[in-house]
């Protein structure tokens, strides 16, 4: 059984930086698509960025290309997030996700639904 779990999140003023991290057990980590993916109140989750585990490819939504940081630990099973330059506009709740047996494509950004595994959450808050 695939379990994550998230932390790392917190409160920050803007122009601030994060590290979140995701833990995950119960399924071989080489050879899967793994996620992040932000949801505020009200809204449709959003894809973040996804990363191949093996480091093959990456891909960023636009609006935190340049700020943020996908990367893995495989030694350790863990997902990262680095966040940098964070605006009010990053506020939100934070998931990790993975989808086994899959590279990534840019497309999984766009549809959440294909990942099967989720943690529960880490809440971001930017505010000053």
């Amino acid at each position: 059984q695939v379990q994550l779990v998230e932390s790392g999140g917190g409160s920050v003023q803007p122009g601030g930086s994060l590290r979140l991290s995701c833990a995950a057990s119960g399924y071989r980590y080489s050879g899967n698509c793994m996620g992040w993916f932000r949801q505020t109140p009200g809204k449709e989750r959003e894809g973040v960025a996804v990363i191949s585990t093996g480091g093959l490819s990456t891909y960023y939504a636009d609006s935190v290309k340049g700020r943020f940081t996908i990367s893995q630990d495989n030694a350790k099973n863990t997902l990262y997030l680095q966040m940098n330059s964070l605006k009010p506009e990053d506020t939100a709740m934070y998931y990790c996700a993975a989808r086994t047996n899959s590279y990534c494509t840019y497309n999984f950004l766009l549809y959440p639904a294909v990942f099967s595994s989720w943690g529960q959450g880490t809440q971001v808050t930017v505010s000053s």
